[in-house]
Parts: structure tokens; C-alpha cells; sequence
């Protein structure tokens, strides 16, 4: 399939799950965001890169995917999401949880449930600047995706506002 049109489809089929895949996609179009497949570590869905493109892992996605394949349309619009917050954010815990938590709340709405315990508990978790949650949600993270998802290797706020806190301890 030739990938303009294979990439019209999934945004297509992205749109459908709703007003943040709408978002999500008007976005990516608006910037000309590339999307492709890299081969990586299987504990990733998906990644950005900071030419603000987006990488499906080809370990899981093809261009034979199904694109009615929930997973595939929420890893679209979580990696719009870090795009979105731009590269300090989406550099750190925060960023994370605030992607994770978008994806899997539209995930939990189109299939009732969430795929894990661990998501369950994730999505229990207010989105805010406070240490203690921001490091539950990494091993909650970590619990899902498996220890190679280095979350731990990301700063827990912003790199601003990390630098910040390790400052004033504020």
C-alpha cells in the first residue's frame, strides 16, 4: 500500500475515537507530521522524535495493521499529546502520565476496560506536580510496560521545573 494512503486511513480511523482524536489529527496534519515504523524494544508501542515525527514499532505494527486496532489510534493521538507539550514536558514523568492517561482513558471508553491492573491504578492518579504520585505513576508504568521502559531515566517534573525543585526543594 502506498503510504500517503495507508496514512490518510489511519487518521481517519484515529478520528473516529472521538474529539481528542479529531484534535489529535488536525494537529499532525497541520504540522506535516511524518509517521512511520521503527523496530525497537518491545516494552514500546510507539515513540516521537524530536524532528516531531512518529514511530510505530514495527515489532507490533505494519502497514498491515488493522486499523480499527484500538491500540494503534490511541498511540497516535499519545504521541500527538507528547508533540503537543514539546520536548521539556514530554521529557518526564509528567508528560508521560498526562499521555498515558489521555490514551488510556480512550482506550477504557471504546473497550470498557482498561488492559491491566496496573492501567486501572494509573488512571486513578491526579495529573499534578507532586513527587510522590508522579514516581507511583512511573512503576505503575514500569509494571505495565516491564522494566525496560526506562520511565526511571526521565526527570519527574519538566527539566525547568526540576532544576527548580532541586534548588529550592519547592
Amino acid at each position: 500500500m502506498e503510504h500517503s494512503i495507508w496514512l490518510e486511513n489511519l487518521f481517519a480511523a484515529v478520528e473516529t475515537v472521538g474529539e481528542e482524536g479529531n484534535a489529535a489529527v488536525n494537529f499532525l496534519r497541520t504540522r506535516r507530521t511524518k509517521v512511520g515504523f521503527k523496530h525497537v524494544r518491545p516494552s514500546v508501542g510507539a515513540f516521537w522524535t524530536v524532528f516531531g515525527n512518529i514511530r510505530l514499532n514495527s515489532y507490533y505494527y505494519s502497514y498491515n495493521t488493522p486499523l480499527e486496532d484500538v491500540r494503534i489510534k490511541t498511540l497516535i493521538v499519545h504521541e500527538a499529546r507528547h508533540l503537543q507539550q514539546g520536548i521539556v514536558t514530554a521529557l518526564s514523568v509528567y508528560g508521560e502520565l498526562d499521555a498515558w492517561q489521555l490514551e488510556f482513558s480512550i482506550y477504557h471508553r471504546l473497550m470498557g476496560k482498561y488492559p491491566h491492573p496496573a492501567i486501572a491504578e494509573l488512571m486513578k492518579l491526579p495529573l499534578e506536580y507532586n513527587r510522590d504520585v508522579l514516581r507511583n505513576g512511573a512503576r505503575l508504568m514500569q509494571d505495565y510496560a516491564g522494566k525496560e521502559y526506562r520511565i526511571d531515566l526521565l526527570p519527574l517534573y519538566p527539566l525547568g521545573r526540576e532544576i527548580r525543585y532541586w534548588l529550592t526543594r519547592k
